[in-house]
């Protein structure tokens, strides 16, 4: 279909040149002469964008601008004027333009302006349909998911697409990127949406528990095995399985999952037959799964298996448009949690949040609000609620806010606490740094993702 655009434009000549010139690109094009007849253009008809005269005869075209992203908040909107100050433009994006330009018009710049508008629009009404699909098929407390960004938009417009489908997906990123978010999204959106979805953490689990919780065991197949068990995929059998730390599976293990992969079939260890499963795998992890094939450390054939669609996650410093909405989402959701009436942010303290570089990404950001919001005595979050480092302070007395914190938050400060001072100790190196903690490094990784903490490559 054409994108419908409206001119609002009170100099007819200039109106019929830019009505005729937008036909010319296949646009289907309407024009207003005045305000008031724009808005029953708009009322009565759909239109994605709007070409809109600041000066108009009977209302001032900043005002029409609020009128229209108030009645129509996804409507695209390119305010003309002919009398050009930064202050206008200014003023202009404040109340939701989308572009701003001075007269005479340079045709050839519109239209690029136009397409790169109505491709945002596309983006934009694709987000509200799937979180209108999503409110049907989840329940209230299922987490939301925030995208204001354009590169999270363009994530969900994709996850959308293949979720229909029964794809492998591999969802590649950070640590506390949200991977576990759009796995469950994925699950959710897709025909298995009613079927189990099961979660694992390949980097959690002891390596020498993983295969008997993955593919189950039978009576007697090892000391202590007295009773048979189905794995974790005859449990998903009809659903999902989320493999999640996917770059942390033994080449041993590596193998067996090719072969569910390849044929649908596992078999428990001590069994002598198959069992066929129907799962959709979907994956996830923080590694670089190519590099890891060139040093032989992961199957280059799994690789490919698992690679049939990937999702990569920006970081958080790169979807900067995200944080204050995350910041006000997670400011909700612990203040009901911790029984607080908290409203917002102080002025200071948004500040401080807008300019982090998160390397724990949104995982860093929950944790920094929830504790801001366990430390608040206002029913605002302000500067002295905010870690030290956030203040740009060197040291805190820990003590003092360990015996602030309930239990479970205490002890989680603690451990984080004790696990990044390790490897600073341990420059970085995980083998090291786990031999200083007393567990294992594969434990270590586990609890590296879990704080958002991010190490240095050993």
């Amino acid at each position: 279909m054409k994108a419908k655009i409206l001119v609002i434009e009170d100099d007819q000549p200039q109106a019929k040149i830019l009505g005729d010139y937008l036909r010319h690109k296949e646009y289907d094009v309407a024009c207003a002469l005045n305000a008031n007849e724009g808005k029953q253009l708009l009322c009565q008809e759909n239109f994605d964008l709007v070409i809109l005269d600041w000066r108009l005869p009977d209302e001032d075209g900043l005002s029409l601008l609020s009128w229209i992203k108030d009645k129509f908040p996804l409507l695209q909107v390119i305010m003309l004027t002919a009398f050009a100050t930064v202050e206008r433009a200014v003023e202009a994006i404040k109340k939701g333009a989308y572009h701003y330009l001075t007269k005479p018009v340079n045709l050839e710049e519109l239209t690029l302006i136009i397409d790169k508008a109505l491709k945002e629009l596309r983006l934009a009404r694709e987000v509200e349909l799937l979180k209108a699909r999503l409110a049907e098929l989840s329940p209230p407390e299922a987490p939301d998911i925030i995208a204001e960004s354009p590169k999270m938009r363009e994530i969900l417009r994709l996850v959308s697409k293949v979720a229909q489908t029964e794809a492998t997906v591999l969802i590649l990123g950070e640590s506390g990127t949200g991977k576990e978010v759009i796995a469950n999204l994925v699950h959710r959106l897709s025909p298995r949406a009613k079927a189990p979805f099961v979660k694992v953490n390949c980097a959690a689990i002891p390596e020498g528990l993983l295969e008997s919780e993955l593919f189950g065991h039978e009576r007697g197949a090892f000391t202590g095995a007295d009773k048979s068990k189905p794995g974790l995929f005859e449990i998903a059998d009809g659903g999902s399985i989320f493999l999640d730390e996917i770059g942390d599976l033994p080449l041993a293990l590596q193998a067996k999952l090719l072969r569910v992969l390849q044929e649908g079939v596992i078999r428990r260890i001590g069994a002598l037959r198959e069992i066929k499963v129907n799962v959709r795998i979907i994956a996830a992890t923080n590694k670089d799964l190519e590099e890891m094939v060139k040093e032989g450390l992961f199957r280059e054939d799994l690789f490919w298996r698992l690679n049939v669609f990937s999702v990569k996650l920006p970081p958080l410093r790169e979807r900067k448009e995200d944080i204050l909405p995350l910041c006000r989402f997670f400011l909700a959701k612990f203040s009901q949690k911790h029984g607080k009436t908290i409203k917002d942010f102080s002025r200071e303290a948004l500040d401080v949040l807008l300019s982090h570089h998160f390397p724990g990404n949104v995982r860093e950001l929950e944790n920094i609000i929830e504790r801001a919001v366990i430390l608040a005595d206002q029913d605002i979050i302000t500067l002295d609620d905010l870690p030290p480092l956030l203040r740009g302070e060197k040291k805190e007395d820990q003590a003092s806010i360990l015996y602030s914190l309930p239990l479970p938050e205490a002890v989680a400060l603690l451990e984080s606490t004790r696990i990044k001072q390790a490897m600073e100790e341990a420059h970085g190196v995980k083998i090291k740094a786990a031999e200083l903690l007393g567990i294992s490094e594969r434990v270590l990784r586990y609890k590296l993702g879990k704080y958002g903490l991010a190490p240095s490559e050993d």
